[in-house]
């Protein structure tokens, strides 16, 4: 396959306190049968030793790139710096804790090629902390449009590839209390582009015990403000789709459980 002729991937990763599991997600990259990538890692002011585990991966390899910011900016920031950053026709999430299969971005860029999409997704498995996987898959409907974003938020950031030729220069919305990743499928899709799903299993998403009821609530906050500031929807439709999305997130979180 000519990877050459279907373009370079941009692999965005923000990196803060990533030691316990940087390393990994590294190597699931570069064990990418797609060869035609970069990975841009931002170090958002890491205390641990990531940096010096990040700057060993690049001796070894040069598609791997380190930004190391001044002062910490949370998530949405160190992203939009690497986006700013890439080169590629394509950009690819994947946060310092998660991991993709071998296949995920031959396969995944073979699918938007021959279809000509800009926005594509796949299903993913949980894994432990520990990084032993779980039973929990969760698979992907064939497409979403924005009517369906508002009420689902199915979409796995480590899955999601974008086609930056064809909708520019992306960036994440920086508000530190909204859901910068769905906000920024939000302002795709809300200019009428559909995302599609290839219902396969390609990457792993490490669930972490920490504080996970805690963060259940801090995701529905976040949620709730994304509809309010991001997609600014009036307040009934804002409790309308916050209904819909708290039926499908207790689901979600009981499969996680």
């Amino acid at each position: 396959m000519d990877f050459k002729n279907m373009g370079k991937v941009s692999v965005i990763t923000p990196s803060y306190n990533s030691a316990d599991f940087i390393s990994e997600t590294i190597e699931s990259v570069q064990s990418q049968t797609y060869t035609n990538w970069e990975m841009i890692i931002v170090d958002d002011c890491s205390k641990d030793q990531s940096v010096k585990l990040i700057e060993a991966k690049q001796l070894e390899d040069e598609r791997i790139k380190l930004i190391k910011l001044m002062r910490n900016g949370g998530p949405a920031y160190a992203r939009n710096q690497a986006i700013l950053a890439a080169d590629g026709r394509y950009l690819a999430f994947l946060d310092s804790d998660d991991q993709w299969h071998p296949q995920k971005l031959e396969k995944q860029i073979l699918f938007m090629h021959q279809n000509g999409y800009s926005f594509s997704y796949t299903a993913y498995r949980i894994m432990q902390e520990g990084g032993n996987p779980t039973e929990v898959v969760f698979h992907m409907p064939s497409q979403i449009t924005y009517k369906d974003l508002l009420k689902n938020t199915a979409i796995g950031t480590l899955t999601v590839v974008l086609n930056q030729e064809k909708l520019g220069k992306v960036q994440m919305p920086l508000y530190r209390d909204c859901s910068e990743d769905y906000g920024l499928w939000m302002s795709i899709l809300s200019h009428g582009v559909t995302a599609y799903g290839l219902n396969e299993e390609l990457a792993l998403y490490r669930k972490c015990n920490e504080s996970l009821s805690s963060n259940k609530w801090k995701s529905a906050r976040k949620t709730w403000n994304t509809y309010r500031k991001v997609g600014r929807s009036n307040l009934p439709s804002t409790i309308w789709y916050f209904l819909n999305y708290s039926v499908r997130a207790m689901r979600k979180h009981t499969r996680t459980s």
